[in-house]
């Protein structure tokens, strides 16, 4: 896996938490604007409003660099609209975004290795073949 991939992982785990917060927020702001005179939803609804939209837009840039299988990506979908789903998100994205950072830097070490043992066979016992 790329760093890019790692990224896009990152950048979805990153939102989704404070995500899962703006609609639990909201909810709770929904039960006082009914119970009292505490009206906060049309700020928090904007608040859940712009970190959903950026869950989308990050979820569907994650689904098209990591090329997850469909049902995985109709899960984090899922997750997004329950109101708790964000942390559950958050904790499986976690693991996930180890396991591709991890592999990302096994792959550069890989091709260093390589690119070394290339340069290493070019070189004579003296130099660079064709010198003396």
């Amino acid at each position: 896996m790329e760093l890019k991939t790692a990224a896009a992982l990152r950048r979805l785990r990153l939102i989704s938490a404070p995500e899962a917060v703006s609609f639990l927020l909201l909810l709770v702001c929904s039960v006082l604007k009914r119970t009292t005179d505490f009206n906060a939803v049309p700020v928090m609804g904007m608040v859940h409003g712009v970190l959903f939209i950026l869950y989308v837009v990050f979820w569907a840039l994650a689904w098209h660099r990591t090329r997850w299988p469909l049902g995985r990506s109709a899960l984090y979908a899922v997750l997004s609209v329950l109101p708790t789903g964000g942390f559950f998100a958050e904790r499986m994205l976690a693991r996930e975004c180890e396991a591709a950072v991890a592999a990302a830097h096994a792959a550069q070490a890989a091709a260093r290795e390589a690119g070394a043992a290339q340069a290493a066979g070019a070189m004579g016992p003296v130099g660079p073949v064709g010198t003396a």
